[in-house]
């Protein structure tokens, strides 16, 4: 064995072969260059066999007639010396006439045996060959020349026979005469034909075969040149496909793919800019972290003198961290709610139950920011079936439910100052089979003119002085598209003349209010002049398409 030849190794994986059209890469895939060829061959090797048996009946019809006709004519040639003369007592057939002539028609051919024979009524041998068997039936009333096949000694032969009248009214004169020939000259002429016929067929086959198979590769090659265009591209390159050369057939196709190729596209830049915003979004308070754990650390090393201000600066750090936190989970929010390819898991749940339970969790937060945090709608949870049941239950995903809730709520006491108040609202939408959410508050509202921003992520308004990431309200509103629902934003109450149109600044996260224009109000009540506040309505369907 040679020591120039080079190891591979056992667990090397074999080289694949250049990618083409018709390259199988499962073997449970399908080939629709082998389906057309299956499609187009198949029918033709199929038909191709009963064309054989079929010519083989024909050529054997064709060989026969002119045989045929033939004996037909030796019988008849025949019967005219074998009919008995009139005028005599009792008629008879001459022998020796009737064997001359016999001799004279058939005795022409070395290749094939012939034998003739003629008989009385009764069946006694009047001339010719006795091993001839009489036909069945006896004569008819009409005296015409019959065919049949039969054997003489094992051997096929082909008999054509007539049954003769003497003229006379008694039916013991009628005679029968019959000539039979072997069938090898039949045989040897229908196989002539045949060949013909067929040897035409062998050679034209593979070609029309060979035709198809070369038809067939020309006709995908169009389709070979559109992989390898695709092939070539670059894993960036989402540009639609050129479908200029492309055949009619496929441009349906190439035109679905280029519109995946739009939507992927879209999709990566909202995700790329996604990613930016947050990258921009968390380096602010990881920053900040950073700064206040270093000045933390000059403080410690600074001595007992510096302890306070060590304190401060940790206080700092976990409010910072806290923000970040919160900053990250909005995220993960974000991220669950857009995740069109996964399958909500609906069942039926109680708005009103899932409302309750979210108030209730924020509850001392609104305490500790002086806030009347109050929740309107079915106190319990009511029987399943019940009117009260059917008002406030729907078919959604119980954890993005809650998700939007929370943030909605969390958007209200993010904007509302202390001694404002907070509503959650839940009851069944009047317009139509769903419920409604409402939550509104006591801030100093949206402008008209930035409502709709107010839902972009990472959106906050310039009058905005709370915290927040930017991405409540965005996660309310995409929450509410994959139920079926909607998101609206308006006033809680008519805006006053004076002051109420310019306050309430806005941010389409966390919160959607400004901090200013409501501090020192009391209660829910308002007067006409005071801030409009903000009421988020939220309409979802009872059962939403999946």
């Amino acid at each position: 064995m040679s020591q120039a030849a080079s190891h591979v190794p056992l667990d090397a994986a074999p080289a694949e072969p250049a990618p083409g059209p018709f390259t199988h890469r499962r073997s449970d895939s399908r080939s629709l260059f082998g389906e057309l060829l299956d499609w187009v061959l198949a029918p033709l090797l199929f038909l191709w066999p009963m064309s054989l048996a079929l010519t083989w009946g024909v050529a054997q019809n064709i060989a026969n007639r002119p045989f045929d006709l033939e004996l037909t004519r030796q019988v008849q040639a025949l019967a005219v010396v074998a009919t008995p003369r009139p005028g005599a007592a009792r008629p008879q057939v001459q022998r020796g006439e009737v064997e001359r002539a016999a001799l004279m028609l058939l005795g022409g051919d070395a290749d094939e045996q012939r034998w003739f024979q003629v008989l009385g009524r009764r069946g006694e041998l009047l001339a010719g060959e006795a091993r001839l068997a009489v036909p069945d039936g006896g004569p008819g009333a009409e005296r015409e020349v019959q065919l049949r096949d039969d054997a003489i000694d094992g051997a096929p032969v082909r008999v054509a026979w007539l049954w003769l009248g003497s003229g006379s009214a008694a039916p013991d004169d009628d005679a029968l005469v019959q000539v039979a020939e072997t069938l090898e000259d039949r045989q040897r002429l229908a196989t002539e034909i045949i060949k013909g016929v067929l040897l035409p067929q062998f050679l034209i086959l593979p070609l029309a075969v060979l035709l198809v198979w070369f038809a067939l590769t020309r006709g995908f090659r169009p389709l070979e040149e559109l992989q390898r265009r695709i092939r070539r591209r670059e894993s960036s390159d989402l540009s639609p496909i050129p479908d200029r050369d492309v055949p009619e057939e496929v441009a349906p196709l190439v035109r679905s793919i280029n519109d995946l190729l739009g939507r992927l596209d879209k999709s990566i830049a909202a995700q790329r800019h996604f990613l930016a915003d947050a990258a921009h979004q968390l380096k602010t308070p990881l920053a900040g972290l950073r700064m206040q754990a270093e000045l933390a650390a000059r403080e410690i090393d600074g001595g007992p003198a510096g302890a306070e201000a060590a304190r401060h600066s940790l206080r700092q750090i976990a409010r910072s961290t806290q923000r970040a936190s919160h900053m990250v989970n909005q995220l993960l929010a974000m991220a669950r709610a857009e995740d069109s390819g996964e399958r909500l898991r609906r069942q039926w749940v109680d708005l009103g139950a899932i409302t309750r339970a979210v108030v209730r969790d924020f509850v001392p937060r609104a305490i500790e920011r002086r806030i009347d945090l109050g929740y309107e709608g079915p106190e319990t949870v009511p029987a399943v079936g019940s009117p009260e049941a059917a008002a406030t239950r729907l078919l959604a995903e119980p954890v993005l439910l809650g998700e939007l809730v929370r943030n909605l709520v969390d958007n209200a006491l993010q904007y509302t100052p202390a001694g404002g108040s907070v509503t959650a609202r839940v009851l069944a939408d009047p317009a139509g089979p769903g419920v409604v959410l409402e939550v509104e508050d006591t801030g100093p509202g949206i402008a008209p003119a930035e409502r709709e921003r107010v839902f972009q992520p990472f959106y906050r308004s310039p009058e905005a002085q709370a915290d927040g990431s930017g991405l409540g309200l965005a996660i309310v509103q995409e929450i509410a598209h994959r139920h079926g629902g909607s998101v609206a934003v308006g006033d809680a109450r008519a805006r006053g003349s004076e002051g109420s149109e310019g306050s309430g600044g806005s941010e389409g996260s966390d919160g959607a209010e400004g901090s200013e224009g409501a501090e020192g109000s009391e209660g829910r009540d308002r007067s006409e002049g005071s801030a409009p506040g903000a009421r988020f309505t939220v309409r979802l369907p009872r059962q939403s398409a999946a």
